[in-house]
């Protein structure tokens, strides 16, 4: 008795493609105005800006009440170092904030913000930010924190992968938009013939 007949080669292809159910993220990448900024400045930052401000101010109280040429010499020494740290830290927090907003607007315009939009994960997104711009200022355990939590933002190919989500391709784009122009204008079966009475000319 014959078995059933064989499967069409195309549908045996779906069923064996390991990505037929990964969705497919618009190359062009997320569309419309980059979300607010969730997080507070920068806590650690911040605190330490505020003990080197308090530092200045006692300084200067010190200084004025004292009498002495030396203390004062050793006071005035230390006020220097402290104001110098005051502009250090104010530059390194207006320096991080802007790096932070500009890749912040960065992130919100790729293919994989499509996903993060969807599933309200800004604070996430917002946590990678912080965590990279630190460790492109050199800190290693924010070098870490970073790789962790672009794995699971799907920032790099494997980790889009384990999202089930591939970027769309142009060429791919671009084909099926001509497959569509193709099929919305009906193909004549039968193109018409020649009419004969065009080859004919006056004598």
């Amino acid at each position: 008795m014959p078995g059933p007949a064989p499967k069409h080669p195309s549908v045996r292809a779906r069923r064996n493609n390991p990505k037929k159910d990964f969705r497919s993220l618009p190359s062009e990448g997320r569309e419309g105005a980059t979300p607010e900024w969730p997080l507070l400045p920068d806590v650690n930052a911040s605190a330490m800006l505020e003990v080197a401000r308090d530092r200045v101010a006692s300084l200067q109280v010190e200084l004025e009440g004292e009498d002495d040429g030396r203390a004062k010499g050793r006071l005035r020494r230390d006020l220097n170092k402290n104001e110098l740290l005051v502009a250090q830290l104010q530059l390194q927090i207006e320096q991080a904030t802007d790096a932070e907003k500009a890749l912040w607007a960065d992130l919100w315009s790729t293919p994989q913000a499509v996903i993060w939009e969807e599933s309200h994960t800004h604070r996430e997104v917002a946590q990678y930010v912080r965590w990279k711009v630190r460790a492109e200022q050199g800190d290693l355990k924010a070098a870490a924190e970073a790789r962790q939590l672009s794995d699971r933002l799907g920032l790099n190919p494997l980790a889009l992968m384990r999202l089930r989500a591939e970027v769309e391709h142009v060429d791919e784009v671009e084909n099926r938009g001509k497959r569509r122009r193709e099929t919305s204008v009906p193909q004549r079966k039968n193109p018409p013939k020649d009419d004969p009475r065009s080859s004919l000319y006056a004598v």
